[in-house]
């Protein structure tokens, strides 16, 4: 967590920076739309990894010794995920047009979803070389990878907004995955021992169960999640405007900023932690360490962040967005209660507890959109983000009628 402060930190200015800079360029409108492109985005990294990181960091934990082993474990990834991406990259490519459509509510905007289709495969190479790094614990090099990626995507951003405005900005968000990639491989040929394989070798049976567990419940959340906000983005756009859309996606990147801290943190520790626990003794450990530091500082900085959102929002955003001051409490209590609903549910993801997994992902996107669908018309962008907190809230509800009995057996 300390190592991964510098990362984020580096993360946040540069974020804080480009944000300032698509608020003065772009306005509340151009920030709407990005927010649309980076859903999309998201959602398609996700189906074409489809929990590659996860299975990932399970497999190679548990075969790291064992090199012949390991050989086939990648054998499987790159045959697998190379397939599916190929697959993926290719119809976004064809459908770029309707898919502009859905997105922009234009069509004008093709450019920067065909560039993505076709740096799909490489971002998910990226993605498995990353988790070959998490799984061997070389932290050091997952953060220095990040800040270099946080700096060349901050001069890409800056770059084509200055000279593109709205096309130059959603064209950014596509070739800075790409560039990611260019980073992580400088960084590979220099431990060239940690990646070979035999490529010629076939798909190992025995590995896919694993990852077609990690890949199930992985394509829910790549599917759910994204279009849920988008849903729910062209919801506010419809009943309200779309520089009410753009105000909601400045809420968002705001929480962006102090979520990656914790979310990043937690994946590069708590997670690979949480694989090599198989008795409750030892996960209530973890539960215990993880409300008594991390919660708790978490809270801090968020009633700080609450007594300082006026000077907050008017340094990272423009005058257009100072109706954030007024909605922000909701998404910060709503980040508060999904905080501690992930101390159980990383267990539930790293056990494949796919039934549990499948109902908490489903309740709480059901639950976001009905209530926002529900609320936005009368309560306005308050609306969509008191939806968050309650489903937030009702998915601590769920992880802790899941972990009943461990959370109350007797020593």
């Amino acid at each position: 967590m300390s190592l991964n402060a510098v990362s984020v930190g580096v993360s946040l200015v540069l974020g804080v920076i480009s944000t300032k800079i698509i608020s003065i360029f772009l306005g509340t409108q151009g920030m709407a739309l990005m927010g649309s492109l980076r859903n999309f985005v998201a959602m398609l990294k996700s189906a074409a990894t489809l929990g590659i990181s996860n299975s990932a960091v399970r497999l190679l934990v548990e075969y790291k010794e064992d090199k012949e082993e390991l050989s086939g474990i990648y054998a499987t990834f790159f045959w697998i995920f190379l397939s599916v991406s190929a697959v993926l990259g290719l119809f976004v490519f064809a459908t770029a047009g309707p898919v502009s459509a859905f997105l922009f509510q234009t069509d004008a905007y093709v450019l920067p979803l065909r560039v993505f289709a076709l740096a799909l495969p490489l971002v998910v190479l990226n993605t498995f070389w990353l988790a070959v790094y998490n799984a061997l614990e070389l932290f050091r090099k997952i953060i220095i990878i990040q800040i270099l990626s946080n700096i060349i995507i901050f001069g890409i951003t800056v770059l084509l907004v200055w000279e593109g405005n709205l096309a130059g900005g959603l064209l950014s968000v596509a070739i800075a995955e790409a560039a990611i990639v260019a980073v992580t491989y400088f960084f590979i040929r220099q431990h060239p021992e940690y990646f070979r394989f035999d490529w010629r070798k076939a798909i190992n049976r025995k590995h896919t169960a694993v990852i077609g567990s990690f890949s199930a419940m992985a394509l829910l959340s790549a599917v759910l999640t994204p279009l849920t906000l988008i849903l729910v983005r062209n919801h506010i756009i419809d009943t309200q405007s779309l520089e009410q859309a753009g105000v909601w996606d400045g809420v968002l990147r705001l929480s962006g900023f102090y979520m990656i801290f914790f979310h990043s943190g937690l994946s590069l520790y708590y997670m690979p932690k949480l694989s090599g626990i198989n008795d409750d003794t030892g996960f209530r450990h973890e539960l215990k360490l993880y409300f008594k530091t991390l919660v708790p500082l978490f809270a801090m900085m968020l009633l700080l962040l609450y007594f300082l959102r006026g000077w907050v929002v008017g340094l990272a955003f423009t005058d257009a967005f100072s109706g954030m001051n007024d909605v922000l409490a909701w998404q910060l209590a709503g980040d508060f209660l999904r905080i501690m609903t992930l101390a159980f549910g990383f267990q539930v993801l790293v056990k494949t507890m796919m039934r549990e997994y499948f109902f908490i992902e489903i309740a709480f996107n059901a639950t976001f959109l009905v209530l926002s669908y529900l609320l936005l018309p009368t309560e306005g962008i308050a609306g969509a983000l008191q939806a968050y907190c309650w489903a937030n809230a009702f998915g601590l509800l769920i992880v802790l009628f899941i972990f009943r009995k461990l959370l109350f057996a007797r020593s």
